[in-house]
């Protein structure tokens, strides 16, 4: 099953320095529609303006996967993490126990992240935080694992979730079937370009949510670059 989450359907956050939607409901008063895929509660689409970012705040057990679509994402953290993360890096928070950090643009442009969180298998935990380039290149014509928390998927930033992360870039004219377990749960988001999803066109900026499917069969319209959780 397939149910379309239309960028002009999600909720709205507009705070001057910080534009966001949300492809998950973060609010009693938020789109009923929206709720949660297992694991998988939140994914943000922010836009940070140059010079500004959220101030150090805290999280416990959550795992918190950034991928960073445009500009440069700063991270200091209280394990004593400095970090810049540019477009087409992923930056993983395990926060466990509990982790304060600050996240802020450095760049001279609009700062564009997913920001997606997965409940962890289990709470607790010492924090961690890791980060890690994924050249476009690389995902050319394919899905590849960006994050994990199954062993085997080499290469992969760990997250201690029922999950996978997986990113794509697909030409247009190229499909790609991707296959599924009918008892898990997948939501794709196309960060840019058109494709169809078993036939549903699915524009720019667009969620989809995949469930009870053994597979998924994407054709892909335009150019376009695509990020994907593939949850518990």
């Amino acid at each position: 099953m397939l149910t379309h989450r239309r960028w002009e359907s999600l909720d709205t956050a507009d705070l001057g320095w910080l534009h966001a939607k949300y492809h998950f409901v973060v609010s009693a008063d938020g789109n009923p529609e929206h709720a949660a895929l297992g694991p998988l509660i939140v994914w943000n689409d922010d836009e940070i303006a140059a010079g500004s970012g959220f101030p150090m705040h805290g999280h416990r057990d959550m795992e918190i996967i950034t991928y960073v679509r445009q500009g440069m994402l700063g991270h200091r953290d209280t394990l004593g993490s400095d970090g810049t993360i540019h477009a087409g890096d992923v930056q993983v928070m395990s926060a466990g126990t509990g982790i304060r950090h600050t996240e802020f643009n450095t760049g001279e442009v609009p700062l564009k992240v997913y920001q997606i969180w997965l409940r962890p298998r289990e709470a607790g935990g010492e924090p961690a935080w890791d980060t890690k380039p994924f050249p476009k290149s690389d995902r050319s014509g394919r899905f590849v694992v960006l994050a994990s928390g199954f062993a085997g998927d080499e290469g992969a930033l760990p997250i201690r979730a029922d999950a996978r992360v997986l990113g794509a870039m697909l030409k247009a004219g190229e499909s790609v079937r991707h296959e599924l377990d009918p008892a898990r749960r997948a939501y794709l988001v196309v960060a840019s370009g058109r494709i169809e999803v078993d036939g549903e066109p699915v524009g720019p900026l667009d969620g989809v949510a995949i469930t009870k499917v053994a597979a998924a069969q994407i054709s892909v319209l335009e150019d376009s670059e695509l990020v994907m959780v593939d949850a518990g």
